[in-house]
């Protein structure tokens, strides 16, 4: 497995595997007819954009210290959580898995 592949199926790296997965054994099962998999490739594409933005009213305790800096950002309906960890200096941007696994169970689940 080359090393773009590995990036790919790195859970730390890629938060929608699982749906990325889905949708391509969809395509498999409906022998690539794209408009029998519309659902899953939504499900995809509201996972990837949730995680690179993230609604802040239920974070802005994550986001205190931006917030406390530029109080105008409570206006915002979104906030970038992996622009935030970068200003902030953390690493990895992305959410580890177990970071994204805590979040979601704090919500109850995934929300998209």
């Amino acid at each position: 497995m080359d090393q773009n592949a590995r990036k790919v199926r790195n859970q730390d790296i890629n938060p929608c595997i699982e749906e990325s997965d889905d949708s391509q054994k969809c395509l498999n099962a409906y022998n690539y007819d794209k408009s029998m998999c519309s659902t899953y490739f939504q499900r995809y594409k509201n996972c990837r954009k949730y995680w690179s933005v993230i609604f802040s009213v239920g974070f802005e305790e994550r986001c205190e210290y931006e917030l406390t800096l530029r109080p105008s950002l409570r206006r915002f309906t979104y906030h970038n959580i992996m622009v935030q960890r970068r200003r902030d200096g953390v690493k990895p941007d992305m959410p580890t898995a177990a970071e994204r696994l805590e979040m979601l169970t704090s919500l109850g689940g995934k929300p998209y």
